[in-house]
């Protein structure tokens, strides 16, 4: 069975609050037709009030709002037809008739609350001479005030509703975009150094090198590692620091055939972030830069990587576009681009 905001709310909206609060309304008809039991017209008519009234919350239940105006007015017509019968008791109907009405209407609609209690008291007094009607005045505006309360709390309800359920949506287009991004961040770089480590031990293999052995061992751990990436992104679990990607990405440029001029160590808070930057610096390095050298600058609040290449380092890649999220989401800047006489430079700084 579905139980996902959209049903939570429907069975709110026709759990046993409303209706316990609908049928209560049905006192008001009972309470006049008690007075007239002996007169068959308003028998008649309150039965047809009441069940008009029964498809009106019905139609109410089911958003059908043509219906439920069309019964109202019937129950407009019906208590018009009690009233000369049952003199002041029939303003129990139109109690029932106000309280329907007003929480569909704007917020003006309550004008008619202090309309309908006015002739409520001073009608049977001025026509019937049986004294103002203030028991059926009081009912009116207290049952009035009961259902525009229930109706506010409903709509509170609904808007309720309605926000956790865009909340679950970011929430989960979030976590989309994260393990999208660390897909692309971790699996880039340890597919670049599987690529590269690959074509060594290949070049290796074919001289007779023994180091091939070596390299393709190298390639297995990558590989394994790979796949620990992958189980680490999917669960939220990321373990990137600095110190490591500083000497991954030392092996990754050695293996590619790129001066590599790297700090041997790096202290300071930023190391997570630092290490992300590191890694698609290098990796971008190694795929797109055809770049001879390489240096990685670190400080306490900046980064920075740069190359010797031809200076088209995947600008517009999700690569880094991802790295400007976790940039942005540190409170630092990040700066990329060719830098002159040649080469590409990515900078990141957090203040």
């Amino acid at each position: 069975m579905d139980r996902g905001p959209d049903s939570d709310a429907r069975r709110w909206v026709l759990g046993w609050r409303r209706l316990v609060l609908d049928a209560g309304l049905l006192v008001y008809p009972l309470i006049v037709l008690a007075q007239t039991a002996d007169r068959p017209t308003a028998v008649v008519a309150l039965l047809a009030f009441c069940a008009c009234y029964i498809g009106a919350a019905v139609a109410a239940y089911e958003l059908r709002s043509g219906l439920f105006w069309t019964l109202t007015g019937a129950l407009t017509v019906l208590f018009a037809v009690v009233l000369p019968i049952a003199h002041e008791n029939a303003f129990y109907l139109l109690a029932v008739v106000v309280s329907l009405a007003v929480p569909r209407l704007p917020r003006k609609g309550m004008l008619i609350v202090p309309v309908a209690a006015a002739a409520t008291v001073l009608v049977p007094w001025a026509v019937w001479d049986t004294g103002p009607g203030w028991a059926q005045a009081a009912a009116l505006v207290f049952t009035v005030l009961v259902v525009v309360a229930f109706a506010e709390a409903l709509r509170a309800n609904r808007a309720l509703v309605q926000a956790r359920a865009e909340v679950q949506r970011l929430a989960a287009d979030a976590e989309r975009s994260r393990i999208s991004r660390d897909l692309h961040d971790l699996l880039g770089h340890s597919l670049t150094a599987i690529t590269v480590k690959s074509n060594l031990a290949r070049r290796l293999a074919a001289k007779g090198d023994e180091r091939a052995a070596d390299e393709i061992g190298e390639v297995e751990q990558l590989s394994r590692q790979a796949l620990a990436d992958v189980r680490a992104a999917v669960s939220g679990y990321r373990d990137v620091t600095l110190a490591g990607e500083l000497a991954r990405g030392r092996e990754l440029l050695r293996a590619a055939g790129i001066s590599a001029d790297l700090p041997t160590a790096a202290d300071g808070p930023q190391q997570e972030l630092f290490g992300w930057v590191v890694r698609e610096g290098l990796t971008n390095v190694v795929r797109h830069s055809r770049a001879t050298s390489c240096v990685v600058t670190v400080s306490a609040d900046a980064v920075e990587v740069r190359d010797d290449g031809i200076g088209a380092a995947a600008a517009d890649g999700n690569g880094l576009s991802g790295l400007r999220d976790r940039v942005a989401a540190a409170g630092g800047q990040m700066e990329s681009g060719p830098v002159r006489p040649r080469g590409w430079r990515l900078r990141v700084r957090v203040p």
